[in-house]
């Protein structure tokens, strides 16, 4: 569930009252305020004369500072004194004295026993807390278990903040079996119930179809109401999705743009990167590098490794800042130990070429081949050319193979070759013949020449000048001169 539960505030509404005997003066219940100046002396002889729920209502006077003085430990006396009668609104309010250390030291494992005698007296607040000390371990020993047995007991008894963990308990089975038709059905109860935050999640199902039918368009419609609450930046990013492709709702990059720019605002990191795509190509918005470059670099502080590439781009090329060789060294590094694939590849043409760094042939054929494990074609393509220059053929074959099998038209050219040279494999003319074709359609000028070459030699094909003038002829629009 990934939340502590913990930590509700207890404020002073958590406190409950009973229903006690009138003010011995001015004859009024003391239910929601004392009435009059002697309320409290009245309320204070019930207590002193035995009257039990007097005791827990002058306790929650002295607690919350209504009609007297603010006394935290006598308020802690006679919540004590009306638990001991057994109140159970006392056992309840004394429980939240020992959980706080409010006129008491903190002391969660009798917070635990009075919130469990308060629960099975039925106070429907106990239930709650007594919910979430078992969830975390609090006052007692951790059980899943019976956290959902009281987090459902809260539930049904109308405690919206229940109803939205018993929810996420179903949907991702924690002390239950995973359910996903519970989990939609508890998120809905929460949502109307008033549990704003609900309103995310219960569009989460519509969007996925958890545990209900497929509906973009109620997904749609929960997100907008999630994100017009300001409860969720999720809600808004995910809103403005939806504008973006439209999904359950007409395209609008304008109000894309807008809900990116509401979550971004609000620290969501997905948002800031899709923020600095919109103001980077204009979508939804004027262009505008600057505040791309901004929201890029806000995107990649927050960990967002995509972002941490394109920002050294950035720098790398002055788009939206200065140029800066050195930063874009640091964000291309970022980015590739965290495993951008493309950022491996600029990072090891940053060290090959000395920019932004120190240059450094062995870092750089290091990123060239964690690019090229990792699938990146052009990367395939400089490794062979390292392997090439260290003599080893064998691996600079292999390497030009897989970059001309990856569509990189300088690798078939390259491959093409030592298959014409019998460099690192046997030598074999129809093949060289059929990779410098392919890397001819693919406008490689040097692969043009020398299919000149083949047609001028008849080797591997039959002899044809007219041919030969022909791709002569293109190699040279090209300026490429380079025999085999």
């Amino acid at each position: 569930m990934g939340t502590k539960y913990s930590n509700f505030n207890i404020s002073d509404k958590d406190t409950d009252t009973a229903s006690t005997a009138n003010c011995l003066y001015c004859n009024k219940p003391f239910i929601e305020k004392l009435w009059c100046k002697e309320c409290i002396n009245s309320l204070e002889k019930l207590a002193e004369n035995g009257d039990k729920k007097a005791m827990n209502n002058l306790a929650n006077r002295y607690y919350n500072g209504e009609g007297t003085k603010k006394n935290l430990e006598k308020a802690f006396y006679w919540y004590q004194k009306a638990a001991e009668n057994g109140v159970k609104e006392g056992m309840h309010n004394l429980a939240i004295c020992y959980n706080n250390g409010k006129g008491t030291e903190k002391n969660l494992e009798k917070a635990f026993h009075l919130y469990q005698k308060a629960a099975e007296n039925g106070v429907i607040k106990s239930m709650m807390y007594l919910a979430i000390c078992y969830y975390n371990g609090k006052g007692t020993v951790k059980n899943l278990e019976k956290a959902f047995h009281w987090f459902q007991k809260a539930a049904e008894n109308g405690i919206k903040e229940a109803m939205f963990i018993l929810a996420a308990c179903h949907k991702i089975g924690e002390g239950t079996e995973k359910n996903l038709e519970k989990a939609f059905y508890w998120y809905q109860k929460a949502v109307e119930n008033g549990y704003t935050d609900a309103m995310y999640n219960l569009a989460v199902c519509y969007e996925n179809g958890e545990g209900i039918e497929k509906n973009l368009e109620k997904a749609f419609y929960w997100y907008q109401k999630a994100s017009e609450n300001g409860v969720n930046k999720e809600a808004m990013f995910n809103l403005a999705t939806l504008f973006k492709n439209g999904e359950g709702t007409v395209k609008n990059l304008e109000k894309a743009f807008y809900w990116y720019q509401k979550a971004a605002e609000n620290g969501d990191e997905k948002a800031m990167f899709n923020l600095a795509i919109c103001n980077y190509y204009g979508e939804g918005t004027v262009k505008n590098l600057e505040k791309a470059f901004y929201w890029y670099q806000k995107a990649a502080e927050n960990g967002i490794k995509k972002a941490m590439s394109i920002l050294a781009i950035c720098y790398k090329n002055g788009e939206g800042t200065e140029k800066n060789l050195e930063k874009a060294f640091h964000w291309f590094q970022k980015a590739a130990e965290n495993g951008v694939k493309e950022a491996m590849f600029n990072l090891a043409t940053l060290f090959k070429n000395g920019e932004g760094t120190v240059k450094n042939l062995e870092k750089a054929f290091y990123w060239y081949q964690k690019a090229s494990e990792n699938g990146v074609k052009e990367a395939m393509f400089n490794l062979a050319i390292c392997y090439e220059n260290e003599k080893n053929l064998e691996k600079a074959f292999y390497w030009y193979q897989k970059a001309a099998e990856n569509g990189v038209k300088e690798g078939m050219h390259n491959l093409a070759i030592c298959y014409y040279n019998g460099e690192g494999t046997e030598k074999n003319l129809e093949k060289a013949l059929y990779w410098h074709q392919n890397a001819v359609k693919n406008g490689n000028g040097k692969a043009m020449f020398n299919l000149a070459r083949y047609y001028e030699d008849g080797k591997g094909i039959e002899k044809n000048s007219e041919k030969a003038f022909y791709w002569y002829q293109k190699a040279a629009e090209k300026i490429i001169f380079t025999p085999l």
